[in-house]
């Protein structure tokens, strides 16, 4: 069945884009004669003069809204120049998925503007100019990170190959102890006990064992890997260190979101400018917490058929958004007396000890609190690592007779005085 069959127009002049780093395939829609439209299917190149003549194009053919799928990158700049004058909307690709064996750039384009006609396709968040600087700051901060993650890793595979197990008596390479160490060894020293004579606080309790640790084949060849990638290492803590300082500069009309974004446990201030980013700083994109937790990815999903659940497994979603809500999850799981830690012990438990479910349910609990606050300008109220006792006293008691009756104990119980 044809898809507008039965179906009002609701754009009766509009267009699709098919676009790629080179060009963009337009195709526009018009009424014809009867009840028929006329598509015109023309290639604009992505140079800037190019874009201005497509905007010309469909100013003259008085298109009402013009439909583009968000390919990469490509499509900034077409949607920018075109947003300044018509009604443009970018689209999710997998919401207009071509029909099987008909996948060409011009039919992806014929097939979004018969889309676009008849409001089939949904709009995808697209922030102003500030939040987009913020966006692109807090997306540059997170890849160096991972690439610095990264570097640690390797100089781990460098150590090992010399049979020096530094990370054995230290917590992680990035102490300052470790640091003093690699240094060292880096220099020509490569005595265990002087090594060992840098190390200080906990790293000095196991003493034999560190010595132990710091004793291998420390090569010449293995100080110039080593110094390679502790150059990198700092390279990049100084590209983390600008972007910070430029964050805090942008992030200023936001300054208030932040800090109140701070107040929910687990939540950095690296962490809350991510999620201003990703999310606009303000929840008007998104009419329901629901509608933002669909949107990052941390609700079960629904694939439900003749009764029978097939999968709950989450979306995608926006993997920036959701890697730092795992990050501020796993800190306030670790958290001692706050509601968040005692919600991830308790679903922790429930299934079986799989920490993944557990964390995505403190993540959905954290962007959920977050889309409340910015709303209604409240800081998080903690609920406290009894709020479930209170919840259900009973169930409580329960609970705590069955155990003592199970160590061989009866007891009856007398409430309290008031």
């Amino acid at each position: 069945m044809d898809v507008a069959e039965g179906m009002d127009v609701l754009h009766q002049r509009c267009a699709g884009m098919d676009i790629s780093k080179s060009d963009a395939k337009v195709c526009v829609r018009t009424p014809g004669s009867g009840n028929r439209f006329t598509q015109t299917i023309t290639t604009y190149g992505a140079t800037s003069g190019e874009v201005l003549r497509l905007r010309r194009d469909l100013e003259a053919a008085q298109v009402s809204l013009v439909v583009m799928e968000a390919t990469g990158d490509y499509w900034k700049p077409f949607f920018f120049p075109l947003a300044e004058t018509l009604n443009v909307q970018l689209v999710n690709a997998k919401q207009a998925k071509n029909i099987p064996g008909r996948k060409t750039d011009v039919s992806d384009a014929a097939w979004l503007a018969k889309l676009a006609a008849f409001g089939l396709l949904r709009a995808s968040f697209v922030p102003d100019e500030p939040v987009r600087q913020l966006r692109d700051l807090t997306r540059a901060r997170s890849a160096i990170a991972q690439e610095q993650v990264r570097e640690f890793a390797r100089l781990e595979k460098t150590l090992e190959d010399t049979g020096i197990k530094l990370s054995l008596s230290a917590s992680s390479l990035t102490t300052q102890s470790s640091r003093k160490i690699l240094d060292a060894l880096v220099a020509g020293d490569r005595d265990p006990a002087a090594l060992a004579e840098l190390a200080t606080r906990k790293m000095r309790e196991d003493m034999p064992a560190l010595l132990d640790a710091l004793s291998g084949r420390f090569t010449e060849h293995h100080a110039f890997m080593v110094k390679l990638r502790l150059d990198r290492i700092d390279e990049l803590d100084r590209s983390i260190g600008l972007l910070d300082a430029r964050i805090d500069e942008v992030i200023e009309p936001f300054r208030d979101a932040r800090e109140l974004l701070t107040t929910i446990p687990g939540i950095s201030l690296t962490v809350a400018a991510v999620i201003i980013a990703e999310t606009g700083g303000s929840m008007e994109a998104f009419p329901t917490p629901g509608h933002l937790a669909s949107w990052a990815g941390v609700c079960p999903g629904q694939n439900e058929s003749a009764g029978r659940v097939k999968s709950t497994r989450t979306r995608p979603g926006n993997r920036h958004l959701k890697g730092a809500l795992g990050i501020a999850a796993m800190s306030a799981s670790r958290s001692k007396r706050t509601y968040l830690a005692v919600k991830y012990r308790r679903i922790q438990a429930r299934n079986g000890r799989r920490s993944l479910q557990a964390l995505v349910a403190i993540e959905h609990t954290i962007l959920v609190a977050a889309w409340n606050m910015l709303t209604t300008g409240e800081a998080w109220h903690e609920l406290g690592v009894d709020y479930y006792d209170h919840r259900n006293p009973d169930q409580l008691k329960r609970r705590a007779l069955r155990s003592l009756r199970g160590l061989g104990y009866d007891v009856e119980l007398t409430p309290a005085a008031a």
